[in-house]
């Protein structure tokens, strides 16, 4: 496995989780760690279409790395583990990352709706782009 390939350590939590109500419970421990996108960012040009919850995706001023938001504590733990794994990588490296094999590595399809997971994929093509 490359070092790309690795689990970064919110990842890693989910990825050990016993169970729904330990996974939910990591999982929303993750999303408090998401360092969140200002409201002044929150704009119709961050935010991404085809998500069950409302999710903005924007880079900072400051660094360039990824900042996101959503009002869904589970969709922030989500974000809190992509941007996590995605503020590793050269915007060349994210375009050309699996981020939906790394989620389920995280046994994440485990716990998401089909919604949820649709929602998940336009954040990921969203952040590709980025």
């Amino acid at each position: 496995m490359s070092s790309l390939e690795t689990l970064l350590p919110l990842a890693s939590s989910l990825a050990n989780a016993k169970g729904w109500d330990d996974f939910t419970r990591t999982l929303m421990l993750a999303g408090k760690s998401l360092v969140p996108l200002p409201a002044e960012k929150r704009l119709a040009e961050t935010e991404v279409e085809g998500c069950e919850s409302p999710v903005w995706l924007a880079t900072s001023d400051e660094q360039g790395s990824l900042m996101a938001y959503s009002p869904s504590k589970v969709i922030r733990g989500v974000l809190a583990v992509l941007l996590e794994k995605a503020n590793e990588l050269t915007p060349q490296q994210r375009s050309e990352f699996d981020f939906e094999r790394y989620l389920s590595r995280c046994q994440l399809e485990r716990y998401l709706s089909q919604s949820r997971g649709n929602g998940i994929k336009s954040v990921i093509a969203k952040l590709k782009g980025i």
